[in-house]
């Protein structure tokens, strides 16, 4: 009877408290929030009612949000970072334009509650692009917390990347767009996922998000590490004429033009143009030459449609010093900037076209098309081994070849209202097709032709389909969802003229990402999915379709923190295993097997704020990265780093004075797989200080600032020198950039 009694009484509370909430008629308000100057859609701005029963919202990449209130709401707040924070009165209509004018950047404006997870870490690279705005793609890649990048092969060439304990090559296992048209290029002459993203132009980058991890529905083919998605302007606010000059002959132009200065709600161009020239701090000139275009076109078809239109060109040719092999330096042949053959180099050109219609219907449903074509060329000389099986004329090798990609998305979006659960609907189907043509591999001398080793056609489709379900209540958030990836492969060796047997296969990706906030300052989440990468063409014919699509099993366990408004902190500890690293090497023409492998680690990503002008960050990323079923000792993950870290200081102002000084840390790591051979990690300093005012900008910028003697790419090579007796496997390096700096002015109008 006690029991009873009591359940009683808890029942009728529960019914009192119910009843005493109080009860208002509740009907939804539409609207779109924009850059007040160049009425850019805002992403991620914060939208929510003033009252002790507050409500809040985000709104999408077209700046537009939907919000159920309450009939006693007046008021709506809207922020966004970067931008003053807005109070607007709710209209009658119920459809609301809101326009936010530039501020300085705070971290106040960074949210975080149970509806601003997928906002988060755009939020942060929002706030690092402001804090330091950079001149190229190496420097937005760098921007990616634990993602490092190396070059060797002259600046022309994709930079390998590693990421999570990745050594994911030129891309292999991470993936990189920009507007949502793919960067990887699949079964490339070089290798799978070959990721050359020299085609963007860094000052038309409005936003940045990324991911670590396989944990992302909408992210396919080569997501296992984790993914980078790149998004341009729609619209700019001013025009901007800059020049750039530096060490070593180093010339950089750039113009940004706003072709569309009136009725920018309904329409809205412009054109970006660079040049960059260099010839490098090696002794054997580069002589790197790179020319890009991009025009972006937006129109408003009506008050729910839009198109976004984009056209892109790109062209880049150089010479390379390649890789150095350390005896050579410590015998006196070469200076530790010299070349055993200086004939290596390239050439690329990529063109790109990508369309995007967009309709929001009157029931909130979201429709979004889009179409992408990229026309590519691709020829690179290189020499690794030197004289190891051509005595007489060396190992110089080139990969070349020429391709179109095709691809095709439709996704459909809408957010529903289930009494207290708010659920968020996501519906997407697409396809790629990637169609190269003499995709070669040549034994060469000094850039002759000697003979073929390889020489074929690529023809590779990959047609997807994906559902995700995001499922809000209270505090609580989870995120489901599943991805179907079907793939067809087709080669034609024209060296034997034999049409190998096409293969097709699918896979399944299940995802399912959970998180908790305790309150508005306390985050706790749990992420796990299932990934993969595909493997080369002419592996996956070779081998009669087995090993085509390799998965990654990955789960983060973490937490985000903000325990005061001006500091903002994310701590996860996560697992990956991968099922083979089994890939194409496109430098041999031939494939590297390898087992399966398994890595842990624990990543940090801290932002403070000073005072209204200083900000310091840090990103710190320890992994163990291990080959699972070799003997221990001989189970190290070749170049997988171990530790890494960025950070620094910023100062940053409306007008006047600015300036940063930042720090990139990597630890000595395996080069091999016994760690008998030993690539060297380094700490860089870099600064920049910006004079600025409405009409222009003048600054300085500083790479290398304490002139540290580094490595930046780094390879256990087996290699032979002219007239040595015997082969030597040892550290072949690419030499880092000595003190580098260079002087900018730009013009505003």
């Amino acid at each position: 009877m006690k029991y009873r009694f009591t359940f009683k009484i808890f029942f009728l509370m529960v019914v009192m408290t119910i009843a005493m909430q109080p009860s208002f008629a509740q009907h939804t308000i539409r609207g779109i929030v924009v850059d007040a100057a160049s009425r850019q859609p805002l992403e991620y701005a914060s939208v929510s009612t003033e009252n002790i029963y507050s409500k809040k919202t985000f709104t999408d990449q077209y700046g537009n949000f939907d919000l159920t209130i309450n009939n006693t709401d007046s008021q709506l707040i809207v922020c966004s970072v970067g931008y003053k924070t807005v109070t607007a009165i709710i209209p009658e209509e119920r459809e609301i334009k809101v326009e936010l004018q530039k501020d300085l950047i705070s971290l106040k404006d960074v949210v975080v509650s149970v509806n601003s997870s997928v906002a988060k870490f755009s939020s942060l690279a929002k706030i690092d692009l402001e804090l330091k705005p950079v001149k190229n793609t190496q420097e937005l890649l760098n921007l990616v917390p634990g993602l490092f990048i190396a070059q060797h092969a002259g600046g022309g060439k994709a930079e390998q990347i590693f990421l999570r304990g990745f050594d994911c090559d030129h891309g292999t296992d991470v993936q990189v767009s920009v507007d949502g048209m793919p960067v990887n290029m699949v079964s490339h002459a070089h290798g799978q996922g070959y990721a050359d993203a020299h085609f963007i132009i860094a000052e038309t980058i409005n936003s940045i998000d990324f991911g670590a991890g396989p944990y992302y529905t909408a992210q396919g083919n080569l997501n296992t590490a984790g993914f980078v998605s790149f998004s341009t302007f729609n619209s700019i606010a001013k025009s901007t004429i800059q020049a750039e000059a530096g060490r070593y002959n180093t010339v950089r132009t750039l113009a940004m033009i706003d072709l569309l200065k009136k009725n920018k709600d309904k329409q809205s161009a412009y054109i970006a143009g660079e040049y960059y020239f260099t010839n490098g701090s090696t002794v054997n000139k580069q002589l790197f030459n790179r020319f890009n275009i991009f025009g972006k076109y937006n129109v408003a078809l009506s008050s729910r449609s839009s198109l976004t239109a984009s056209l892109s060109a790109f062209k880049s040719n150089w010479n390379a010093s390649g890789q150095v092999p350390e005896r050579a330096v410590a015998a006196g042949l070469i200076d530790r900037f010299g070349s055993i053959d200086p004939s290596e180099g390239g050439q690329t050109a990529r063109y790109n076209a990508n369309l995007l219609l967009a309709h929001h219907f009157n029931n909130g449903l979201l429709w979004e098309n889009q179409f992408y074509y990229s026309r590519y060329h691709f020829k690179l000389y290189s020499n690794f081994t030197f004289f190891l099986n051509n005595a007489a004329d060396g190992d110089q090798i080139l990969q070349a070849e020429s391709r179109n990609v095709f691809g095709y998305l439709s996704k459909i979006t809408q957010q529903y209202k289930l009494k207290n659960w708010m659920l968020r609907s996501t519906y997407g189907a697409g396809f790629r097709h990637d169609a190269s043509s003499n995709s070669q591999l040549v034994n060469a001398v000094k850039r002759r032709f000697l003979s073929n080793v390889q020489l074929g056609d690529i023809k590779e489709t990959n047609a997807y389909a994906y559902v995700q379900q995001q499922l809000q209540k209270g505090r609580w958030l989870i995120d489901a969802g599943v991805r179907l990836d079907y793939f067809y492969f087709n080669y034609f060796n024209k060296l034997t003229a034999v049409q190998n047997t096409a293969q097709t296969v699918s896979i399944v990706s299940p995802k399912l990402n959970i998180q908790y906030s305790l309150h508005p300052g306390l985050q706790f989440f749990i992420k796990t999915g299932k990934g993969f990468h595909s493997n080369d063409v002419r592996v996956v014919t070779a081998n009669n379709g087995k090993e085509i699509l390799p998965a990654a099993y990955g789960a983060d366990m973490g937490v985000l923190l903000k325990p005061a408004k001006n500091f903002v902190l994310s701590i996860a500890a996560w697992y990956l295993h991968l099922q083979q690293e089994f890939v194409y090497v496109g430098d041999a023409g031939i494939t590297e097997p390898s087992g399966q492998t398994k890595r842990r680690g624990i990543d940090i990503i801290a932002r403070y704020q000073f005072s209204k002008n200083l900000f310091a960050n840090l990103n710190f990323n320890y992994t163990k990265a291990r080959a699972v079923n070799e003997p221990k000792g001989q189970n190290y993950i070749p170049l997988a780093p171990a530790l890494t870290g960025t950070g620094g200081l910023f100062y940053k102002a409306a007008k006047g004075l600015n300036g940063s000084l930042t720090y990139r840390y990597i630890k000595n790591r395996p080069a091999n797989e016994d760690n008998s051979i030993t690539a060297h990690g380094y700490f860089l300093l870099d600064a920049a200080i910006n004079y600025t005012k409405p009409g222009y900008e003048i600054g300085i910028a500083i790479e290398n600032l304490t002139n540290t003697a580094w490595n930046e790419a780094q390879f256990a090579t087996t290699s032979r020198l002219k007239d040595e007796p015997t082969a030597v496997t040892e550290l072949h390096y690419t030499p880092g950039t000595p003190f580098f700096p260079r002087v900018k002015l730009a013009v505003f109008f």
